[in-house]
């Protein structure tokens, strides 16, 4: 049998994406807890976005979503956006201005399932309405393209949200490969504890060109006072290699290793896959902050989300009905979140053994100590 030839270098732009539709293993069905992240911080976004309408009053507002995905999530903090400005207007006695709403994701992204949704959408606006008020002119619309770089004309926004997105590189790092294409990382797919400095020290560096170029493109489209909400996940301190966001990656790994032992998957396919992530520090997000310069740091919280329920998971059951665990939950969310880079370099054949053995070592760590990854939100302004 001719062996796949290894691709350690896929390009995320091309094969990147939430999987896609409304079935068991989609993202629309397993974001329960980007949402519930999104709802934990939803002041932060209304408050910033209504001092911004109330300083500037534009009769016409560009608002983007960075990475919105194709869930439920997307179009529901389009509304809290809507919603919160028309307060505003109403308590300044000033008319509401007309929306432009800019929807972004790379070009793999499921956008057919926002503009699907998007009649609903509509429907609930008007539904709300009392009193024969109309509701405000909301011009939506799709955008593809990396976010590491121009996406649209000069000065045309004023407000940018972006959740659960920056985290993610442009590309993995190609410092984790030797000049012999050889991974100086083998057996792990991101930063652990027997990774050789080097590996960190290629994230942190495809972090910092990736943020810049971020912040240096937002800094061209935003108006002078324009108003940024950036929730991304990130670490602690200044250790990469901690019981947060980096250990469910470890926990990857280890899932991988049991299906190498069982002769499902090839050592060297493992060892040429890495993750294009990065969870930052606070110190280096202020860092990148302040070496751009295109703006000012208005507020920056760490926060966790308790994984002590799962209340909000919709799809919170095996096919047998039975509840499903911590683990399960967590393994459901990586695989929508995942699964299009793994099939693409290791084949779809073993997604279901792969997650079933990851969801249990999430429970057995679990029952050991706690995993508490955090996030960070951070409300940026364009100087």
């Amino acid at each position: 049998m001719e062996k796949q030839e290894l691709q350690p270098n896929m390009d995320p732009e091309k094969v990147f994406h939430m999987t896609g539709g409304v079935g068991v293993t989609s993202y629309a069905r397993n974001s329960s807890l980007q949402k519930k992240a999104s709802d934990m911080v939803r002041h932060i976004t209304t408050d910033t976005i209504q001092e911004l309408f109330i300083k500037t009053t534009p009769k016409s507002i560009g608002v983007a979503d960075l990475g919105c995905s194709s869930g439920p999530n997307t179009l529901t903090i389009i509304k809290d956006i809507v919603e919160a400005v028309e307060g505003s207007s109403h308590k300044i006695l000033h008319p509401p201005p007309e929306f432009r709403v800019y929807l972004n994701d790379l070009p793999t992204n499921d956008f057919n399932s926002i503009f699907k949704a998007l009649p609903e959408f509509y429907k609930e606006l008007r539904q709300e309405k009392s009193g024969g008020s109309c509701i405000p002119s909301i011009f939506i619309g799709g955008y593809a393209g990396s976010f590491y770089g121009r996406l649209f004309p000069n000065n045309c926004l004023h407000f940018v949200y972006s959740s659960y997105s920056l985290h993610w590189l442009s590309r993995v790092p190609p410092a984790l490969y030797d000049e012999k294409g050889g991974s100086i990382n083998k057996g792990h797919v991101y930063i652990s504890e027997s990774s050789p400095p080097q590996v960190s020290q290629a994230y942190y560096k495809q972090f910092q060109e990736d943020f810049t170029l971020f912040l240096r493109s937002r800094s061209e489209e935003l108006i002078v006072g324009g108003r940024m909400v950036l929730i991304f996940l990130g670490r602690k301190g200044p250790d990469h290699v901690d019981r947060g966001n980096c250990f469910f990656w470890e926990l990857l790994s280890q899932s991988f290793a049991e299906l190498i032992a069982k002769g499902e998957v090839e050592e060297e396919k493992l060892d040429s896959y890495d993750v294009h992530f990065y969870a930052p520090s606070k110190n280096e997000i202020e860092d990148g902050v302040r070496k751009e310069g295109s703006f000012g740091l208005d507020r920056l919280e760490m926060f966790q989300i308790e994984s002590n329920n799962n209340e909000d998971q919709k799809d919170d059951h095996d096919h047998a009905g039975k509840n499903i665990s911590y683990g399960a939950e967590v393994a459901r969310t990586v695989r929508a979140i995942q699964e299009s880079m793994i099939c693409h370099h290791f084949g779809e054949g073993i997604l279901d053994h792969l997650f079933e053995h990851y969801g249990r070592l999430v429970d057995e760590e679990m029952g050991i100590e706690k995993i508490e990854p955090i996030t960070f939100v951070i409300v940026l302004r364009k100087l």
